[in-house]
C-alpha cells in the first residue's frame, strides 16, 4: 500500500513536471496560429465532403429530371398512338387501329416505369436536400467561428506581448532594487561602504598621529627652554627673585 502511494506521488510529480515544462515551452502566438491552421484545415475537409454530397444530390436531381422528362415523353407518345388508333378505327381500319393501341399501351407502360423511378428518387432527393442545407449552415457556422478565432487570436497575441513586456519591466526593476541587500547594486553599495569606512579609519589614524607629533613638539619646546635656563644659570649671575 505504501509503495503504491509512493509510486502514485512520483507519477503525479513526473506529470506535473512534464506539464510545467510543456507550459513553459509553449509560445501563445505559435499555439494560436497552429489552432487557426488546424481549424482552417477542418473547414477545408468539411467543404470537400459537402461538395461531394452536393454533387451526389445533383446527380440524383438530374436522374429525377430525366425520369420525369422520359415519363412525359412516353405520355405524349401514348397519346399520339391512341389518337392514331382512333383515326384508323374511324376509317374502318381496325387492324392498324389495334396496332396503334398496342403501341399506346407500350408507351404507357414505359411512362409508368419512368414515373415510378421518379417517385422512388423523390424522397431520397428531399432527404439529401435537407442534409445539404444543414451541412451548408454548419459550414457557414464554422467559417464564422474561424473569423472569431482569428479576431481572438489577434487579441490574445496582443495581450501576450503586453504581459511579456510587463514581466520584462518587472524583472528589470527587480534587478536594480535599491532596498534589496541581495541585489547586485546592494552588494556594490556594501563594498563601497566598506571602502569608505576604511578611508575614514585611515584618516582618523593619520589625524591621531599628527596630534601626537604636535604634542611631542610642544614637549620638546619645554625641554629646550629648561636647558636654556640651566645654561644661563651656569654662566651668569644668580637670577633675582620675582617680586610679588
Amino acid at each position: 500500500m505504501t509503495k503504491q502511494s509512493i509510486f502514485g506521488r512520483i507519477s503525479a510529480l513526473v506529470r506535473a513536471n512534464v506539464n510545467a515544462a510543456i507550459d513553459a515551452a509553449e509560445d501563445p502566438q505559435k499555439m494560436i496560429d497552429q489552432l487557426v491552421r488546424d481549424y482552417s484545415s477542418s473547414i477545408a475537409d468539411a467543404e470537400s465532403a459537402i461538395a461531394e454530397t452536393i454533387g451526389n444530390l445533383r446527380l440524383l436531381e438530374r436522374d429525377y429530371a430525366e425520369d420525369v422528362d422520359t415519363a412525359n415523353e412516353w405520355g405524349r407518345k401514348a397519346i399520339a398512338a391512341s389518337r392514331k388508333a382512333d383515326e384508323m378505327r374511324a376509317s374502318g381500319n381496325s387492324g392498324d387501329a389495334d396496332k396503334f393501341d398496342n403501341l399506346a399501351k407500350v408507351a404507357l407502360q414505359r411512362q409508368i416505369s419512368a414515373e415510378n423511378e421518379a417517385k422512388e428518387a423523390a424522397p431520397t432527393i428531399a432527404t439529401q436536400t435537407e442534409v445539404v442545407d444543414r451541412l451548408k449552415a454548419g459550414l457557414q457556422g464554422m467559417k464564422e467561428k474561424l473569423e472569431q478565432l482569428k479576431a481572438k487570436r489577434n487579441e490574445l497575441v496582443a495581450r501576450a506581448k503586453v504581459a511579456e513586456a510587463q514581466n520584462r519591466v518587472a524583472d528589470a526593476v527587480k534587478s536594480v532594487d535599491f532596498l534589496d541587500p541581495n541585489s547586485e547594486l546592494g552588494r556594490f553599495e556594501d563594498k563601497i561602504r566598506r571602502q569608505e569606512a576604511l578611508a575614514q579609519g585611515k584618516q582618523e589614524l593619520a589625524a591621531s598621529s599628527l596630534d601626537q607629533q604636535f604634542i611631542e613638539l610642544e614637549n620638546l619646546g619645554e625641554v629646550t627652554e629648561v636647558e636654556a635656563r640651566l645654561a644661563a644659570l651656569k654662566s651668569g649671575p644668580a637670577p633675582q627673585a620675582i617680586d610679588r
